[in-house]
């Protein structure tokens, strides 16, 4: 099978080359001609563990090319997946579907013989009805079908989403627009992998539905998390007590600084807009996309607390700046609004993230950047970890105490054992759980990092 992949971004890149490690015949199309040549030349424009290598072995087996052209691409495709952006569109919150609508302008265009259009992008229910009759108006002689695929990949963790998806959603509305979609997944239905074929409305409806839901289950964790430091409890075993419930699950119930990246904050607003307008308001999202706002806020004001309310004129070390962990992505990631709101108080920033400097330099202002969390620290009035990587699990505690000004670390992610934090000489503020009191047998050792720090 021949595949064109329209939009060669998150989306488009990692299904176009898992779909060529499948054996299909891919070719990625992008409008971005400085794109595109990285790509020709195998360089690729977004992090993504495990991604470059996938690119490189399937465009040296001949069954991945990129192009500018999207004409030729789509004539000899059998199918044709639009993976374009559907960003949040600015003033009223709905799915900017510009991008999507113009890619099925030209679709139409080029067209040849019978081929299958997928909506691959998330989009809101009913895109597909429009992507089809902006087609048939073009195109009346068109042999086509319109199918919704939407994505459930995890920035981190991406391939492995693909490869070993819990699920495969598929919204045709003709036996052989599924005759197709199910040659293509083919790899998948021989792992015996769960596919659910749905109307195309279903489907739109899944990937929203499903993002919701998993947004509103981080915002209830935060919030029990809250209610845990007023009551003296400890979120994580809360987490782990409501966890083991099968009919809950354990899986994102980690509490941290609130969510973000490419698809929770804008899809929760589409589905809470699209909801809205429909006349059937989805008034638990609505809370969720509150209270997600407003703890990013919160979070900022807990490192000012532990500083002891002032933080004017402090140097603030931030560790970690993309949305999560294993990704360069900043979209709507909390440390965004931390870093401002501590600015806005009169705070130094000096940060670092292992991969994410160079796209968070675009978004943040008066920030220092450094070459290593020792590096940031140094001379740092607090510590705050942002972001979960890997790297910032196991730092030298001892080592970071000595060059700190004052020994104050806010973990908003809950890396470490406070009782090790504070055992090793440092004021400790986590997410959720109590602070102890510094362990009897550590005072000594305390007494020499504070004379050698002296």
């Amino acid at each position: 099978m021949r595949l064109a992949m329209i939009g060669s971004g998150y989306v488009g890149l990692v299904s176009g080359a898992c779909f060529a490690e499948f054996g299909v015949t891919v070719t990625g199309v992008d409008t971005n001609a400085e794109k595109i040549a990285r790509l020709q030349k195998g360089e690729i424009p977004i992090y993504e563990p495990g991604l470059d290598e996938l690119v490189k072995k399937n465009m040296a087996a001949g069954r991945l090319s990129f192009t500018t052209d999207l004409k030729s691409a789509v004539a000899q495709a059998d199918a044709v997946f639009i993976a374009v952006g559907t960003p949040t569109r600015r003033g009223d919150g709905h799915a900017d579907l510009s991008y999507v609508y113009a890619a099925a302008e030209q679709i139409a265009d080029a067209l040849t013989g019978y081929t299958v259009i997928v909506d691959k992008s998330t989009v809101p229910v009913g895109t597909g009805t429009e992507v089809e009759k902006i087609i048939r108006a073009r195109r009346p002689d068109a042999q086509f079908d319109v199918c919704s695929n939407p994505e459930f990949l995890r920035e981190g963790a991406a391939i492995d989403d693909f490869m070993r998806p819990d699920r495969v959603v598929i919204g045709a509305n003709s036996a052989k627009a599924e005759a197709v979609m199910r040659q293509l997944y083919q790899p998948l239905l021989a792992l015996e992998t769960p596919i659910l074929f749905t109307t195309r409305e279903a489907a739109e409806l899944i990937k929203y539905a499903a993002n919701g839901f998993l947004a509103m289950k981080i915002t209830f964790i935060h919030e029990m998390a809250d209610l845990c430091e007023k009551l003296g409890a400890d979120v994580q075993d809360v987490a782990r007590g409501i966890g083991l419930d099968s009919r809950i699950g354990k899986r994102f119930l980690q509490p941290g600084p609130g969510y973000g990246g490419s698809c929770f904050p804008k899809d929760t607003l589409a589905l809470m807009r699209t909801a809205q307008e429909s006349g059937a308001p989805v008034t638990l999202i609505e809370a969720t996309v509150a209270a997600n706002n407003a703890r990013k806020t919160a979070m900022a004001q807990k490192v000012i607390e532990a500083v002891g309310g002032n933080i004017a004129g402090k140097k603030v070390a931030i560790l970690g700046l993309a949305f999560k962990a294993d990704t360069d992505d900043m979209r709507d990631s909390p440390a965004i609004d931390i870093v401002n709101e501590l600015q806005k108080a009169g705070a130094d920033i000096f940060a670092y993230d292992p991969i994410a400097m160079t796209e968070a330099q675009k978004v943040l202002s008066k920030v220092t950047y450094g070459t290593n969390a020792y590096d940031v620290c140094d001379n740092a009035d607090v510590a705050v970890i942002v972001t979960e990587w890997k790297e910032f699990r196991a730092l030298d505690l001892a080592r970071l105490r000595q060059s700190m000004a004052t020994p104050v670390m806010v973990d908003l992610r809950n890396l470490y054992s406070p009782q090790q934090v504070v055992d090793a000489g440092f004021i400790y503020r986590s997410v959720g759980r109590p602070t102890p009191t510094r362990s009897a047998q550590a005072a000594p050792a305390l007494k020499v990092v504070a004379d050698t720090a002296a």
